[in-house]
């Protein structure tokens, strides 16, 4: 055979993100505005693409109208060369319900597996902030001849509790797959780091399809992909490990090499954000040569006016920083903050408008926000809890177009 085998993607993209709430409130967990201008889908399309991976269905399901809208406007690709980029609306093929689990998702999109007809299938989620080249983990995956490969990370034994859990033998056969383990176990060549699932598969098609058929008619069964499938398979020895050390991105720096967040939680993004803005961030978002791809909108330069100014921060386009201070801030596109306003520490999505005198710390705006002249969030988060969302981490958040006001109604 020529050149690559024929590989069909499936970008798992169904997810509710509750723990995002009040984020998730109107869009569905991909769809969260990502470093002032991206989405988090926007990263596993972008390590599909640039590694050659052409043909995409990005499964959906909750909330998914922006998310749509966003795959089918920003991510066009050469239908000239058969190349395409489709989201997947759950279509109850199989009868008046919606999908049980991801696993069930594949299943009821079986059509599209029909007509494209792969050697393989990756399966990828859609909620993580990193850079991969599944090129290589698919080199590894046909070499071995194994009917999954699983992409394993490293994580200290201690913290690997929270993940799905791979136990392996030193030729990188899974021999068990576990679940948020108690006693997590530990790779071949260090007992202190286990391999945690990225939730990111390569499956000989055969061997998927035949795993989805018998799932699809075991009642105990959830239907989950890490949950149901990859045991049974790892019980039928047909499992490898990918170890994600092994990958090398082009462009990737000592620092940001092997990367990997699960924004789940409203900390963890906030977290990430704080990263984008420090002097030398973790990930660095500047790898020309491994580009996370989007669509920007067509607005203006940032500008600064009045004295207004930002320090350590990322100001995205179509912005007006006016007589006003920005610190240690991601500001999204169209964002406007106006004269003797305080902005330190917070994350603002697109369109958010901060008034005068207003003081926004510590804080997550979503889109179209309105902080009243005068107004106050971060500064006492008693006042705030009464009215806002407050991460456990102490993180004020507003859902979409939310308005603050200075009397604190």
């Amino acid at each position: 055979m020529h050149g690559q085998p024929h590989v069909l993607g499936i970008v798992l993209a169904g997810g509710e993100g509750k723990r995002l709430w009040p984020l998730t409130a109107d869009r569905a967990k991909p769809a969260v505005p990502f470093g002032g201008n991206y989405r988090l889908v926007d990263f596993v399309l972008s390590n599909l693409v640039n590694a050659g991976f052409h043909r995409l269905c990005v499964l959906t399901q909750y909330k998914s109208h922006s998310l749509d809208r966003h795959i089918s406007t920003t991510w066009r690709l050469s239908s000239v060369l058969g190349q395409y980029i489709t989201p997947v609306p759950a279509q109850q093929r199989l009868g008046p319900r919606w999908y049980t689990g991801s696993a069930d998702a594949i299943f009821q999109s079986l059509n599209l597996v029909h007509d494209e007809n792969p050697d393989h299938i990756v399966v990828f989620g859609a909620d993580h902030v990193y850079r991969m080249d599944p090129s290589q983990m698919l080199a590894q995956h046909v070499d071995t001849g194994a009917g999954v490969t699983v992409a394993g990370i490293r994580v200290p034994r201690t913290e690997a509790k929270a993940f799905g859990c791979i136990d392996s033998d030193a030729s990188g056969k899974i021999t068990r797959f576990l679940e948020k383990p108690a006693e997590p176990p530990h790779v071949p060549d260090d007992p202190d780091v286990t391999f945690a699932s990225m939730g990111n598969y390569i499956f000989r098609t055969e061997v998927l399809l035949e795993a989805l058929r018998q799932d699809a008619t075991d009642p105990d069964s959830v239907h989950d992909m890490g949950g149901d499938i990859i045991p049974m398979l790892v019980d039928a020895g047909a499992a490898a490990v990918y170890d994600f050390d092994d990958n090398e991105v082009p462009g990737a720096t000592e620092r940001d090499r092997g990367y990997w967040r699960d924004v789940g939680t409203l900390d963890a993004y906030y977290d990430s954000h704080m990263d984008l803005v420090s002097v030398h961030p973790v990930f660095n978002l500047y790898n020309h040569a491994w580009p996370i791809r989007t669509a920007t909108p067509p607005l203006p330069p940032a500008k600064f006016v009045n004295t207004g100014h930002a320090v350590e921060s990322v100001v995205g386009p179509g912005s007006i920083v006016s007589g006003s201070v920005v610190r240690e801030s991601v500001i999204s596109a169209n964002v406007t903050i106006e004269d003797g306003a305080l902005v330190e520490g917070s994350v603002l999505l697109p369109g958010v408008r901060v008034g005068k005198g207003a003081v926004v710390r510590r804080a997550i705006l979503d889109k179209n926000v309105v902080v009243d002249d005068g107004a106050q969030i971060g500064v006492d988060l008693d006042a705030d809890r009464e009215r806002y969302t407050v991460s456990a981490g102490g993180v004020v958040v507003l859902g979409k177009g939310a308005r603050a006001q200075a009397n604190g109604t």
